[in-house]
């Protein structure tokens, strides 16, 4: 297994990397910490270092790091972008997640 993008979510991070002028060294970081209403909660930002024990991924070019602890928990997860009326977000489906709190960013395993 490994991670996915959907098309929305590989559209959405290369509208907001062309938006913010990012390079081609900027990737997407994927990860997991601890907190939020369930005890973990995802983390996604732009990143341009790697750790020594990184996963690296290569979705529809879209450049993605995953670091060792985190890549446990997401191992098999598709990150969706969802648009609701004016609004739209990414979402993470975590098929490991046992349960998920209703702000959708953070869950239990």
């Amino acid at each position: 297994m490994a991670l996915t993008l959907s098309e929305t979510a590989v559209k959405q991070v290369k509208q907001l990397k062309e938006a913010q002028k990012l390079g081609e060294e900027v990737f997407l970081r994927m990860g997991v910490k601890g907190g939020g209403c369930s005890g973990m909660s995802y983390a996604l930002e732009f990143d341009t270092e790697r750790g020594p024990h990184d996963k690296e991924f290569e979705i529809d070019g879209v450049k993605v790091v995953v670091d060792k602890k985190s890549y446990l928990y997401l191992n098999g997860t598709t990150l969706d972008y969802v648009t609701q009326g004016l609004t739209g977000g990414f979402t993470f489906v975590n098929p490991q997640a046992k349960s998920s709190c209703g702000c959708g960013t953070s869950f239990s395993a």
